[in-house]
């Protein structure tokens, strides 16, 4: 992988020991009930990786982590909410990679994305995979990139709406695959999905999440996921990279964040608890159930990989000339 935190991160799971001193750095927090902001709707991965932390938090921090969905205009809703929030550990929220890629696509946020909060960890990696259905007549990546250059134009994917990580892994495909597939977003992967295998588009690179059920039930046929490297869920089906497009990486990511200038001990215990609530064996299989992959990292170690990230989308973004709209 090139981004060479994730490798880090990964390791850094096994490193509980680091973290157990931080777990009585401020003993006077929390004091009450701690709010944590989802800027999505519920039932997708981003709720499930939520509540399943919250419910290890509440055990350990002795205080209820209530789930607040906070959705609207790509995330940025919620995360206005947490900007303006008091800095005393009691809100926080978990953001997607939509986090990176809104300061390129919204041109007035109300918030700073780098500055307005503090780093906690990530999370999780939940892949994207490339779907195609019967329609398509293809059985790799190379079949399709041959097919899409001999008739421009005329494949559809579908996205869950624009500036979102299924659009953006479609225009990188584009964009290193050096073809000319059209965009056809809709409001949610739901029912792009539906007329994925209607038939009315022809592919999608959608969660791993919602894409596993039909493409077990043999309506969708996975060509490729879009990490830099396979998933355990996947586990027979390649890379984008090893399927032949050099380069190629969209690792949609979780992380959780608190507003600006919440104290250090408050983050370090934080970031504590959520790094060994990720190790337990319960949380594991619970994220194994939506294709989630366990993720830890320091709050240094996020603040460095946000700015990699805001930085590599904006290229893409501008190369592309992506908008929300």
């Amino acid at each position: 992988m090139k981004h060479a935190l994730l490798k880090t991160a990964l390791a850094g799971l096994a490193l509980t020991a680091a973290f157990a001193g931080t777990a009585h750095a401020n003993d006077a927090w929390p004091t009450k009930t701690v709010r944590w902001v989802v800027p999505f709707p519920p039932g997708g991965a981003m709720d499930v990786i939520a509540r399943t932390l919250g419910d290890k938090l509440s055990q350990s921090l002795k205080q209820p982590v209530i789930i607040e969905n906070r959705p609207g205009a790509g995330g940025t809703i919620g995360s206005n909410t947490v900007a303006k929030a008091d800095p005393d550990g009691h809100t926080i929220m978990i953001v997607s990679i939509g986090h990176a890629l809104n300061p390129n696509l919204y041109p007035r946020l109300p918030y700073d994305a780098a500055k307005d909060f503090e780093p906690v960890s990530l999370v999780a990696i939940v892949p994207n995979v490339l779907v195609v259905n019967s329609t398509v007549k293809a059985n790799s990546v190379s079949e399709l990139v041959a097919q899409a250059k001999a008739n421009p134009g005329k494949l559809t994917y579908a996205s869950a709406g624009n500036g979102t990580s299924i659009h953006m892994a479609g225009e990188m495909f584009n964009s290193i695959a050096g073809v000319d597939i059209m965009h056809v977003p809709y409001k949610g992967s739901g029912p792009a999905v539906t007329d994925l295998i209607g038939g009315q588009v022809n592919m999608m690179f959608d969660s791993i999440t919602s894409a596993k059920p039909h493409i077990e039930s043999g309506r969708l046929r996975p060509l490729a996921v879009t990490t830099a490297k396979r998933s355990a869920t996947l586990p027979n089906v390649p890379t984008a990279a090893e399927a032949g497009l050099k380069g190629y990486e969209v690792s949609p990511w979780f992380a959780v964040f608190a507003p600006a200038n919440t104290p250090k001990p408050v983050i370090d215990r934080l970031h504590g608890e959520i790094v060994k609530a990720m190790q337990m064996p319960d949380v594991k299989a619970r994220f194994a159930t939506i294709g989630a992959e366990p993720v830890g990292s320091s709050p240094e170690e996020l603040r460095t990989y946000l700015r990699s990230e805001t930085d590599r989308w904006a290229k893409l973004i501008k190369e592309r000339n992506i908008t929300a709209n």
